[in-house]
């Protein structure tokens, strides 16, 4: 492996990063394989592990806690949390209450005392950012987290928790962990050049859109695929499946899978440092470990970009955020009765 800084870290990771979300009983239920699978990749020189307490309702952390319970020192080991992890309407966010204790939480499933990063896996509008990195630097003080970073954060969020923790002498944000894939390329535009600026990291995850840029789900096809059972619409989408038949031929004619094509296109970018692959299976990883010394040329690179532009996304994730501008009707529509352009009392129309 090609070791890469995160960000301003100083910290050494791989341009590949193994996601945990499929160990568990959403994925693999399977323990012992799931640990042989984690073992894998650390022997193929993958050091960095990115989980969250949220995957399986723990049980992700638990099997890595296992798996790297003898080889933690050479783990660069991230977290996150913020999704609910019970019916406690406090069991959630980014406020310093739930923050402290669901990193706790997270230690004692991953048998460890620190990790080497700890992120808030969403946005919460509800909580002010000094707030939340107001404890995530006690965090850091007492040892128990390296670096702290954010996942799925807009570029303006990014930037104003930069200046909150610049004007307030806080942790900075080390990172970002945003979707990004051939067909979603949104990030490429805002996100990832504001990372750049401030320094920070980036471990993109989906690089294989869900599963669509494996090359199994095709126009008029009905997948049989362990994805497909959770009914994403992602899956569904006619416009993402209209460029995977234009992106097929592309990789066929660089003598490459779709999936190899993929990994590698993430990882070109100068913005990214590591790409999340989450394997269920020892064949998943097998597969993706074999395209690790895939180079695009620069040919190859000019056709991806004609199907799908720069800066552009076909389509989105099912579980991409959303944020509240765009999520809730109400904060796109004024008041009916402040609808009119003139001042004269103008009738609604239904």
């Amino acid at each position: 492996m090609n070791y890469r800084t995160l960000g301003r870290t100083g910290i050494k990771v791989s341009p590949y990063c193994l996601g945990a979300m499929m160990f568990g009983a959403v994925g693999n239920p399977d323990h012992d394989d799931s640990i042989r699978i984690i073992h894998k990749a650390l022997d193929a020189g993958i050091n960095f592990i990115d989980t969250a307490d949220f995957y399986s309702r723990g049980e992700s952390e638990t099997i890595v806690g296992k798996a790297i319970k003898d080889r933690r020192d050479n783990v660069v080991l991230a977290t996150k949390a913020h999704l609910p992890m019970g019916e406690d309407p406090n069991q959630q966010g980014n406020s310093r209450r739930w923050l402290v204790r669901a990193l706790d939480d997270s230690l004692r499933r991953l048998q460890t005392d620190h990790v080497d990063l700890f992120q808030v896996h969403r946005p919460d509008p509800s909580v002010d950012v000094e707030e939340t990195l107001s404890a995530l630097s006690d965090l850091v003080r007492s040892g128990k987290v390296r670096a702290i970073g954010t996942s799925t954060f807009p570029a303006s969020d990014i930037v104003e928790a930069q200046w909150v923790a610049e004007r307030h002498g806080l942790q900075r944000f080390r990172s970002e962990q945003p979707p990004y894939s051939i067909l979603n390329r949104g990030i490429e535009r805002e996100v990832l050049p504001v990372c750049q600026r401030y320094g920070m990291g980036t471990l993109v995850w989906s690089p294989l859109a869900g599963g669509l840029l494996t090359g199994r789900y095709r126009r008029g096809q009905q997948p049989n695929s362990h994805r497909a059972g959770f009914g994403f619409r992602h899956l569904r989408d006619e416009r993402r499946l209209d460029a995977i038949e234009q992106l097929i031929p592309v990789a066929e004619a660089a003598g490459m899978s779709l999936t190899h094509l993929a990994t590698a296109f993430v990882i070109t970018h100068p913005g990214v440092t590591s790409a999340i692959i989450g394997p269920r299976t020892m064949d998943q990883l097998d597969d993706l470990l074999a395209g690790a010394e895939t180079i695009l040329s620069d040919d190859v690179l000019d056709r991806i970009d004609a199907i799908v532009p720069p800066g552009t996304d076909i389509g989105m994730l099912d579980m991409a955020y959303d944020p509240p501008a765009i999520e809730q009707a109400r904060l796109r529509r004024r008041p009916t009765d402040e609808r009119a352009a003139s001042a004269d009392i103008v009738p609604s129309y239904q």
